[in-house]
């Protein structure tokens, strides 16, 4: 018999649900993660996995649990493959889509290796998957939710069986952040962060598919090529690294910043620009002087979502000149 719907007792939080998700043909799911082992699992048999060496460790953990054998590969500074990789029977190739801003070479490494490619674009929300080729996204890095992942495979996936994850305890950073400063949810965003890692594989909650369909994707979109066009334009002359053309990108998650001196990372945190540390693994994984060892310990990235404009760019800039301004003399 199914089960009643109750009715009457308190009430819960109302989220509007109004807006259409870029994602909702994908196998939505609990985690970024879990995304990659449900892909991974579905491509199966798998001789060997080639994977970035500038890249979260947390993408070795539904490898390692599969007992897929890996082999990494090293990019350029442009992000991307710097080595002839010859692929043998049943291998495939991870790539990342660093920062969101390499769709255009996402779609020309589609175009070679087809359903070969996994594409992790945990970084890139707002890129489209690719019909022949194997996608994961992890929404949360874009939009306030508490988890979930998508994946897209080119092979059949069935989660009718699966059971659905549940989420309501892993809210309590999103909550503060509304009331209170970044850092006194911090400690809670961590913690939420290590739950996502050992979870098995679930479907995403139905909390989160209801906030997933709250966000202004269209808004966001735009104000994030905005602030990240501005920090260009005006950063351009001073970072290292080479930005693809905005055109080339569909929203990117962050601006990769990359100065010629030490200690703006630290100088803006105490500034109170919150800018994230990515995969200090990597410098364990590589040496000094290789590409990524240099980019894990020096590289920048500037904040520019949704929650701010150009107020805010300038205040970031003005930060950097600062700065810089110590080194100049």
């Amino acid at each position: 018999m199914e089960k009643s719907k109750p009715i009457g007792g308190y009430l819960e939080l109302e989220i509007s649900s109004g807006t259409s998700f870029m994602h909702s043909n994908g196998i939505m799911l609990a985690s970024g993660r879990v995304a990659e082992e449900v892909i991974l699992q579905s491509l199966k048999p798998i001789s060997r996995l080639w994977i970035p060496f500038f890249t979260c460790q947390v993408i070795l953990e539904p490898i390692n649990k599969l007992r897929i054998p890996y082999e990494f590969y090293h990019i350029n500074p442009n992000l991307e493959i710097a080595q002839d990789i010859i692929f043998g029977k049943d291998e495939y190739l991870l790539y990342t889509n660093y920062f969101g801003i390499k769709d255009e070479y996402v779609n020309a490494l589609a175009l070679k290796l087809g359903k070969h490619l996994i594409v992790d674009n945990a970084q890139a929300l707002y890129a489209l998957p690719i019909k022949y080729s194997n996608a994961i996204y992890s929404p949360r890095k874009f939009v306030g939710i508490p988890d979930g992942g998508i994946a897209y495979s080119t092979k059949t996936i069935d989660i009718e069986q699966v059971n659905m994850d549940v989420s309501y305890d892993r809210c309590s950073h999103l909550l503060k952040r509304l009331d209170c400063d970044p850092s006194f949810g911090y400690k809670d965003f961590k913690e939420n962060s290590r739950k996502l890692s050992q979870l098995p594989v679930l479907q995403m909650s139905k909390l989160t598919r209801i906030l997933l369909m709250s966000p202004d994707y269209s808004g966001i979109k735009k104000k994030r090529r905005a602030n990240f066009e501005y920090l260009h334009k005006n950063l351009e002359s001073i970072n290292q690294f080479k930005v693809p053309p905005i055109t080339s990108f569909s929203c990117p998650l962050v601006y990769p910043f990359l100065p010629l001196w030490n200690g703006l990372k630290q100088y803006l945190i105490k500034n109170q620009v919150f800018v994230a540390t990515y995969w200090p693994n990597v410098l364990e994984w590589c040496k000094k002087g290789e590409t990524e060892y240099e980019m894990a310990k020096d590289m920048v990235y500037l904040p520019i979502d949704q929650r701010y404009d150009q107020t805010d760019m300038k205040r970031i800039i003005h930060l950097i000149e600062l700065w810089k301004s110590q080194f100049d003399h």
